[in-house]
């Protein structure tokens, strides 16, 4: 099962939260039909998403994390409540791309240079909006950038997918590690130390380590004291009434001539799949509802 654990150094100015996706990015795999370097792309901003939603202080807040690269995966979209529970999609789940000198998916490449948005719904009249150029499309870089140049956070984030043989999802996770204000220049240093000696999340996560072996090594000399932990998962919240209103908004007269077409209307969910069909009788009757609201 899939789960975020939160932590602080008691002993310093340091927050962190780590977070094992693999289930949740494994289902999004088989929902998306993607390759490997779009599961890893879309995976990593799942895990990201995950942990940002869980840091609203809401309950019923959200998070979007939007990614538009100039490259050939296109936008990738993730939306995240105050659980950790995500949910996302990508334009193009069947690119595939020759593999770094590492030997490692060019997500870099895939993603290509834009910008990267996050978009928090904590029940304000007006969503909290915040933009920044990719660094190089890896994305836990950009989130870093992100962090620091929209929240003023210094940020350090790690995030992979570890995709098998069989293209299924062998292990996902990420963490991120937040300075608070006050913390120390000689803490900053041995933080740094330890996440260069941790290695890769993937790695670490494959090794058999748990989350509360991930942050031990991130947090190596410090007084690491645990806060809570929750599980997290794919989940998407669409369902039959919010497609229903996104139909009714396109109008009285789109809705009559798509029921003049007299065949069935399909609207498939971007994020899960779920395909609801609407007859022509059914959006003649959502188009004279809508009428009577408009008189």
């Amino acid at each position: 099962m899939d789960r975020m654990i939160r932590a602080i150094a008691a002993d310093a100015e340091i927050q962190i939260v780590a977070v094992q996706t693999t289930e949740m990015v494994e289902q999004a795999r088989n929902i998306h039909k993607t390759l490997p370097l779009a599961t890893a792309a879309l995976g990593r901003t799942l895990t990201i998403t995950s942990m940002m939603g869980n840091q609203l202080k809401v309950e019923d807040g959200s998070v979007t994390v939007q990614v538009r690269g100039d490259g050939p995966l296109g936008t990738i979209v993730c939306v995240a409540d105050s659980e950790g529970y995500a949910r996302g999609y990508l334009q193009n789940p069947a690119v595939d791309l020759p593999l770094r000198p590492d030997g490692k998916l060019n997500v870099g490449l895939g993603v290509g240079f834009g910008h990267l948005m996050v978009i928090k719904d904590i029940g304000l009249k007006d969503p909290v909006t915040g933009t920044t150029e990719l660094v190089n499309g890896e994305i836990a870089e950009d989130v870093t950038r992100y962090f620091v140049e929209s929240e003023q956070i210094p940020s350090a984030c790690a995030l992979g997918v570890l995709v098998d043989t069989d293209q299924s999802v062998r292990q996902a996770g990420g963490y991120l590690v937040q300075l608070m204000p006050g913390a120390k220049d000689a803490d900053i240093d041995r933080l740094e130390q330890n996440i260069a000696k941790a290695g890769a999340m993937t790695t670490m996560l494959d090794k058999g380590m748990s989350l509360e072996d991930i942050v031990r090594a991130v947090l190596d000399g410090f007084a690491v004291q645990f806060l809570e932990e929750s599980p997290v998962g794919y989940r998407c919240n669409c369902n039959e009434g919010k497609v229903t209103r996104a139909l009714v908004s396109l109008g009285v007269q789109e809705l009559n001539d798509m029921a003049d077409e007299g065949k069935e209307t399909e609207i498939t969910c971007q994020f899960c799949d779920h395909v609801y069909a609407f007859t022509p009788e059914q959006l003649r009757e959502l188009a004279a509802s809508a009428a009577k609201k408009e008189k």
